[in-house]
């Protein structure tokens, strides 16, 4: 509900993909830049320490777009302030949440237990656009503001109720700086988790960035206004949805790696489609297909990299995940903004596809044991 009210008000504030971009990477710029030293406090900290006090972060945030929004005062300098705290907690949460799951249900179950947390989350994906695009027409953008800020409530009374010996595996003898550099080393030395995470970083950058422009074609290409593009977004958490459910039903299957692969084609595959329809009905099909191959991409990116981490490494190393996964979406929104303000919004989707589709092929052929992992 946050994002697609977000995106709305942007563009409403502006009438510009180009700026609607802008705002989407400035939320992101500081998960480029902070994750890395957040991996470093997460193998150092208790992780459901950290991700409370973010969570609580967020909320606050949520609570001031919110206040600023209903009182007709918001600006588009406000949004972009918010969207960079947004970005500063999310860069201390991602690596910490992420690598949390291990220390709550151990390797075994790890491929399980990320496809079930992506069926929540993108379940979420399903109801919450498609009742901000109803709300955004009925109570404004504020409401979806407000309802989520108090979302986060229930949210941080959960992770306090959750119980266990958290321990912390990591030696604070080092240095901030020695640690990364260590880190550094680590995943130089692991070609595989090394290639899984520039393919998750080519996506973020050319793949993702298709949720971004989504009001573009809900208000200029296939006409549909606000409640359009909650569908349309909710199209996505769909087939994201029974992509995790897909996934995670398959419990022990031994070579991940050929569902990384099918997953990252596919999901180019079914967005080249999207681009070319100007049927709304077939668009939101497409986007069911592209959501159940994002989420095996993902799912399985996720479980491969954790599951091949030493535990010591393991909050670093998915700091490193969180900042190719979340980071480089700065890049990729500019990027895309830019290629939709002087060819469209369909051009630049098309491109970032064929560009995903490319590199995915080229670590395939290069390193086709990925495929067996």
């Amino acid at each position: 509900m946050q994002n697609v009210a977000q995106g709305w008000l942007v563009l409403e504030l502006t009438n510009s993909s180009f700026l609607l971009g802008l705002v989407s990477a400035i939320g992101s710029l500081p998960v480029l830049f902070l994750s890395v030293f957040a991996g470093v406090v997460a193998d150092r900290v208790r992780k459901r320490n950290i991700i409370i006090i973010t969570q609580t972060a967020l909320m606050i945030l949520a609570f001031l777009l919110a206040i600023f929004t209903s009182a007709g005062v918001v600006k588009l300098w406000h949004i972009l302030v918010i969207v960079t705290l947004f970005g500063v907690a999310n860069a201390f949460d991602m690596p910490a949440r992420q690598s949390f799951v291990v220390e709550l249900i151990g390797k075994g179950s790890l491929m399980n237990a990320i496809a079930l947390n992506s069926s929540i989350f993108n379940g979420a994906r399903i109801i919450g656009p498609a009742i901000a695009g109803v709300l955004v027409s009925s109570i404004g953008v504020a409401g979806c503001f407000f309802i989520n800020a108090i979302s986060f409530i229930p949210v941080i009374i959960g992770l306090s109720l959750i119980n266990g010996e958290f321990r912390v595996n990591f030696s604070n003898e080092d240095s901030v700086l020695e640690s990364l550099k260590t880190g550094f080393r680590y995943l130089k030395k692991s070609p595989n988790i090394f290639s899984i995470i520039i393919m998750v970083a080519v996506n973020s950058i050319f793949g993702m960035p298709y949720t971004m422009l989504m009001p573009v074609f809900a208000r200029d290409i296939f006409k549909i206004g606000a409640e359009g593009l909650g569908f349309l977004m909710s199209a996505t958490g769909i087939g994201a949805l029974i992509g995790a459910l897909f996934v995670a039903s398959l419990g022990g299957y031994k070579h991940k790696g050929k569902l990384l692969f099918v997953g990252i084609l596919g999901f180019s595959i079914f967005l080249i489609l999207f681009t070319i329809t100007r049927n709304s009905l077939v668009a939101m099909w497409m986007l069911i297909f592209t959501g159940f191959c994002m989420i095996m991409f993902t799912a399985t990116a996720n479980t491969l990299v954790q599951s091949y981490t030493q535990d010591d490494m393991r909050g670093r190393v998915m700091s490193f995940y969180a900042t190719f996964f979340a980071g480089m979406a700065p890049l990729g929104n500019l990027q895309a903004g830019v290629i939709s303000k002087f060819w469209g919004a369909p051009i630049a989707i098309f491109l970032g596809a064929v560009i995903n589709i490319i590199v995915a092929i080229i670590i395939l052929v290069k390193l086709p044991q990925i495929k067996n992992l």
